[in-house]
């Protein structure tokens, strides 16, 4: 046996407050220390807040409206900088909780050619507090790309802890197949995989990565009411205030691509579970996406790992 215990902090930040987000950080983190957790993650842009008011409010129509600047000027100001007292701060916390951490963050730039542009960033801090991950999200979806930059290739691997190598992707990066190869080639054991919400394609995006790499899957969804949304922003009419819009939904998934924990909806709480890594070398005997079951000799990938910015 090869056990270990995870888990997916299921829990609402406190949407577009940096301080308040931190503080809720830092209890969650002392929750799951408590609990013997050695790697703990969170959702999509987990700080401070992923901005789902940018598909439902009425005022995104008007893109160019003065409440919709409001709220992106919000979302600047509360958005971390690595290197940053922020990073700092998780960096203390994995450390004193020896666990590593997994987070999404909106993360702005405030020098160089891309002063002021804001990341979808993932970050993995080990177990020693130090930040040995920070991936940025490569292709914004959707709305999305009204405030978010274009990510580089440097984050796309897998790193070593002391529980195993831990790689991740970010939301609809699960459906650019080579990015997913390019993860697979760096023998992942523990995949996370951000969203908003898992919700059905979500998860069958994350079982299917499960069970093609062949590693254990973290989809981690997260909490968002209505009324959480920035007040100026006009509330969407077919909504009440009470409403989530984002549900959750995180699971923690096997390498066959089955369920360890099933998905958690509308709920908060930390979602844990055991894991045996054995099971993941056991399952790539039939299975091996960098191994026995690829052609090598016939392709050939390569990825720019440089950082853009």
């Amino acid at each position: 046996m090869n056990s270990i215990k995870v888990a997916i902090a299921q829990y609402a930040s406190v949407h577009l407050d940096l301080p308040k987000s931190m503080k809720r950080l830092e209890e969650i983190v002392e929750e799951a220390k408590s609990k013997s957790v050695k790697l703990l993650v969170f959702g999509e842009t987990w700080l401070s807040g992923y901005p789902a008011w940018l598909d439902n409010c009425p005022d995104v129509a008007n893109w160019d409206s003065e409440p919709m600047k409001e709220a992106y000027l919000k979302l600047r100001k509360s958005s971390i900088e690595v290197g940053g007292i922020q990073t700092d701060k998780i960096a203390e916390l994995a450390k004193s909780a020896n666990i590593t951490i997994v987070i999404g963050a909106n993360e702005i730039v405030k020098k160089g050619k891309a002063s002021g542009t804001v990341f979808n960033a993932l970050l993995t801090f080990n177990e020693k507090g130090e930040l040995v991950n920070h991936h940025r999200k490569l292709v914004p979806t959707y709305t999305e790309k009204m405030i978010y930059g274009h990510g580089d290739g440097h984050g796309l691997q897998a790193v070593d802890t002391a529980i195993g190598r831990v790689g991740g992707l970010v939301c609809w990066e699960h459906w650019m197949p080579l990015t997913r190869q390019a993860l697979h080639d760096t023998d992942e054991d523990i995949h996370v995989a951000v969203w908003p919400t898992v919700h059905e394609r979500h998860q069958i995006a994350s079982r299917q990565y499960a069970f093609e790499g062949r590693c254990f899957v973290l989809a981690a969804g997260q909490l968002l009411r209505v009324k959480d949304y920035p007040a100026h922003l006009s509330r969407p009419d077919n909504l009440f205030p009470d409403e989530l819009v984002l549900r959750g939904g995180s699971c923690i998934i096997n390498p066959r691509g089955e369920y360890i924990v099933e998905p958690l909806f509308e709920k908060e709480g930390l979602v844990i579970a055991e894991i045996d890594l054995d099971l993941r070398t056991k399952e790539q005997m039939t299975l091996d996406t960098s191994g026995h079951y690829q052609r090598n000799d016939v392709f050939d990938l390569k990825v720019n790992k440089s950082r853009k910015i």
